[in-house]
């Protein structure tokens, strides 16, 4: 399930200024006081994700932006939903965001994905190695680690033991690799990921193997998901938003 928010700040800004930990903050403190209250001190997967900003097309207002926020948890995109309907306005940083739209909508999964934000896996868990295509371009090992990763997340949230024996995806296009700064606590962090133009699985057959799917395209794929890395898109979908 995803959530749509279009809002406008009242002074010109630097959205650059506005990174992945300035978003994430944002959507915990909007669980405060909910029954997701202490969903930041939960161990392990945080089962959200969110998109970077961005214009919103469907309005001539061009000064309007829009956030998407997804989960598998509908009743985690609702509490945000209800926590932002109670409210006229948010702050991003120090900067004060009019609220213009609210949309919570459910996507319907097509074979053909796209990432709308970058792709991050460790290459090695224990140094918090980065994996590089420039350093290791290896498909194979990139590839079966994000379906290891992806397997992990979905059982884990439904307390399941699914497997799958095929590939995660039979085609794929890489954009390019990117390196993201980020700075928290006046620290800076580099983070290393891969923008995809296409992630395709040509067959999605029985009922399990299309919730799995449908997993991926509201949690994200690899790491990072609830700091706004991994996101994915149909993209039958984003073309025609």
């Amino acid at each position: 399930m995803r959530l749509i928010l279009n809002f406008q700040a009242l002074t010109e800004i630097d959205y650059y200024k506005i990174n992945n930990y300035t978003i994430q903050g944002l959507i915990y403190n909007l669980l405060k006081n909910t029954r997701f209250t202490d969903y930041h001190d939960t161990k392990g997967f945080k089962f959200f994700n969110f998109s970077n900003i961005f214009p919103v097309k469907d309005y001539d207002n061009t000064h309007q932006k829009t956030l998407i926020i997804s989960s598998p948890n509908s009743k985690f995109i609702k509490t945000l939903y209800h926590s932002l309907k109670a409210i006229d306005y948010f702050y991003l940083a120090q900067y004060k965001m009019i609220i213009k739209r609210i949309k919570v909508f459910d996507s319907n999964i097509n074979n053909k994905f796209i990432s709308s934000t970058p792709l991050v896996l460790y290459e090695d868990n224990e140094s918090n190695t980065y994996y590089s295509f420039q350093r290791n371009p290896d498909f194979d090992f990139f590839f079966n680690r994000l379906k290891d990763n992806a397997l992990k997340k979905y059982n884990a949230f439904y307390n399941d033991e699914y497997q799958m024996n095929d590939e995660l995806f039979n085609g794929f296009e890489l954009s390019k690799e990117v390196s993201v700064k980020l700075t928290k606590d006046k620290k800076d962090f580099i983070i290393i990921g891969s923008i995809w133009k296409l992630l395709e699985k040509k067959e999605v057959k029985s009922k399990e193997d299309k919730k799995f799917y449908k997993f991926i395209l509201d949690c994200g794929l690899g790491e990072k998901n609830s700091l706004g890395f991994g996101m994915v898109n149909n993209i039958q979908s984003t073309k025609k938003r």
